[in-house]
């Protein structure tokens, strides 16, 4: 509800190249990407915030606040992707329209030449960009089921190289018994199984294949 209350504020002032947000907690709204930069003003919790960008790796943002602008760690700033609210994160974020910026000069002028720290510009450490590593694993899937007082649950993964792994658990009478297969792109491969029963304890194995 908060989400929704402060994007319907944000939405009339919004333009194509921004995105409507609000602040996870009360945060410092600072005048470059670190904290080592002067705090501009505090935003709120909840506080209605435009996202104009991030930098490479989505570690920091371009943010507006009212009459303010500046930036806030990505891990402050909550937008919605697919109808829920969720913290602004590498991959969700050009689905909402959240796009690659730069910080630079010609930014601090445009914004900060009246503040008194405005001609300690080279005194700031410059920006550091960590670009947003591609995600290794291509296809995961997970799934539980349950009856007659035992539930078993899967889920597996395939690497971007075509490795994969699957690892299931079954629970029955106060026993558990968890295995899990890995197979590397090549063929080679382990496998895992550990075995707890309620007052006896836990057992694993272990062996490898080529």
């Amino acid at each position: 509800m908060l989400l929704a209350g402060a994007l319907l504020l944000a939405g009339s002032s919004v333009s194509v190249a921004a995105t409507a947000a609000v602040a996870v907690t009360n945060v410092n709204l600072r005048a470059g990407p670190s904290t080592a930069y002067p705090a501009i003003t505090v935003v709120p919790a909840g506080g209605a915030i435009t996202a104009f960008g991030c930098l490479a790796g989505y570690t920091w943002c371009d943010i507006g606040f009212g009459p303010y602008r500046g930036w806030v760690a990505a891990s402050y700033v909550q937008v919605v992707y697919r109808g829920a609210p969720v913290v602004l994160a590498p991959p969700i974020a050009p689905a909402v329209g959240v796009t690659v910026v730069t910080f630079n000069r010609a930014y601090w002028d445009r914004y900060y030449t009246a503040y008194p720290w405005y001609g300690r510009w080279a005194a700031y450490p410059p920006p550091v960009y960590r670009p947003y590593a591609t995600p290794v694993v291509t296809s995961h899937s997970r799934s539980v089921n349950c009856a007659d007082g035992s539930c078993t649950g899967t889920r597996s993964a395939t690497g971007v190289y075509g490795g994969s792994t699957t690892q299931t658990r079954s629970c029955a009478d106060g026993s558990c018994t968890a295995t899990r297969n890995t197979t590397g792109p090549y063929g080679a491969g382990a496998t895992r199984t550990r075995s707890c029963t309620a007052g006896q304890g836990c057992s694993a194995t272990r062996s490898f294949h080529r």
